[in-house]
């Protein structure tokens, strides 16, 4: 197996305290993993205390010097393709790519590798423009023509950008189908990394459910909670967002909300409730995974990431984990609350069984598959390069 190339640059599409999810857990452990040389839109990081990139040296495009830029990159949206290919990436034979919007656009050479780590086509642009629309005011106002434009816009250029990738490599099934139909182009499947080593799954459980999440309309949390108004059943809701208000005036006396709370809280309330729930569309879904991590049965909705990591157990999944219910409707999901209330499902689901399966998405497990992706890609980038050069009709110099 050669040996992988000494400079390696890794891509995300940016890097701020308001922006800490998923996406830069992926880009954390490719971090660990090969020390590559960081680049990207913006950098709010690298001088904040106590944060990971502390101190780092990450290259940044001109978006970091206009306005609000580091803050707010999201609103020069029209300019991020420019941004993201004025990047220089021409001295590193090897460039991952961390997207969910720009950052597979870089521009690189033919003797170049470059591998995409995709965690969804630009959600809005797609298939979700129509709940987007109907979410924005900006959309919505005189303006919307313009929108519309330059979405349709960012579509092509979402294509256009996804040829020059060798290797796509996506975070779940959805994903890989996503990328598929937006893109025309096969990914391979590799999930992403979840902390559950700092979860107990053995603290006693109390008769509560939990949803963990922002409070944004895609997350579908308004159905969430009317089906839980119907059933009466208890429900702590931990997030906050622009939703918050219009949920509090759904909900009953049966729903509470925190609010935000910290990493250890959350552990906590995970690690005591009867079960997690969730009614959003995702293409992995983290919470979920950690919500099992924690030893908490979970109850989602039946499509998108769950299926990758949720056992149902109604569909005879040997180790199951949960339930997934059909539609993302409230009245499917009063159903499934109600069979797994009457059936006292969560005593089929012990809490161990739910963290040995979380087990298999360590971060450890993750950067395993990653590597062995990563080389079995550079081992077939030289061979591709050797067999060009085998079949020129004279020697190079």
């Amino acid at each position: 197996m050669p040996a992988l190339p000494s400079r390696i640059a890794l891509v995300h599409e940016w890097f701020t305290p308001r922006s800490v999810g998923g996406s830069e857990q992926v880009v954390r452990e490719i971090d660990r993993l090969l020390s590559p040389e960081l680049f990207s839109l913006v950098d709010g990081e690298s001088r904040r205390p106590g944060s990971w990139l502390a101190g780092r040296t990450i290259q940044t495009s001109f978006i970091q010097e206009l306005p609000w830029g580091i803050s707010h990159v999201q609103q020069y949206l029209p300019l991020l393709p420019l941004a993201i290919e004025l990047l220089d990436l021409s001295s590193f034979p090897l460039v991952l790519s961390s997207n969910h919007l720009v950052a597979k656009g870089v521009l690189t050479a033919p003797d170049q590798l470059h591998i995409s780590y995709v965690h969804t086509p630009v959600r809005y642009a797609w298939d979700q423009m129509p709940a987007y629309l109907a979410g924005s005011s900006l959309a919505r106002g005189p303006l919307g023509p313009l929108v519309r434009w330059q979405l349709h816009q960012l579509r092509q250029w979402d294509v256009i950008s996804s040829r020059r990738v060798d290797r796509l490599i996506a975070n779940s099934r959805f994903t890989a189908r996503r990328i598929l139909r937006c893109w025309g182009r096969s990914s391979q499947v590799l999930h992403p990394p979840v902390e559950v080593e700092r979860f107990r799954w053995d603290l006693p459980r109390d008769d509560y459910y939990l949803s963990v999440g922002r409070l944004v309309p895609y997350k579908r949390v308004d159905r969430v909670v009317e089906a839980f108004r119907r059933t009466g059943l208890p429900l702590l809701v931990v997030g906050d967002g622009p939703e918050r208000q219009r949920l509090e005036g759904l909900a009953g006396p049966n729903v509470r909300f925190l609010g935000r709370r910290g990493a250890e809280q959350v552990s906590e309330l995970m690690g005591r409730c009867r079960a997690y729930v969730y009614g959003g569309l995702e293409d992995f879904g983290i919470a979920t995974v950690e919500a099992m991590a924690a030893g908490a049965p979970v109850i989602a909705l039946g499509k998108g990431g769950s299926l990758d990591s949720v056992r149902c157990l109604n569909r005879g999944a040997s180790h199951p984990t949960g339930l997934l219910f059909p539609d993302q409707t409230v009245g499917s999901l009063v159903e499934a609350l109600e069979h797994f209330e009457q059936g006292q499902l969560w005593k089929r689901l012990p809490a161990e069984k739910q963290r040995t399966w979380a087990d298999q998405f360590a971060p450890e497990r993750f950067r395993s598959r990653l590597l062995a992706l990563i080389e079995r890609y550079w081992e077939g980038h030289l061979a591709a390069q050797e067999q060009g050069r085998a079949a020129l009709p004279f020697p190079l110099p």
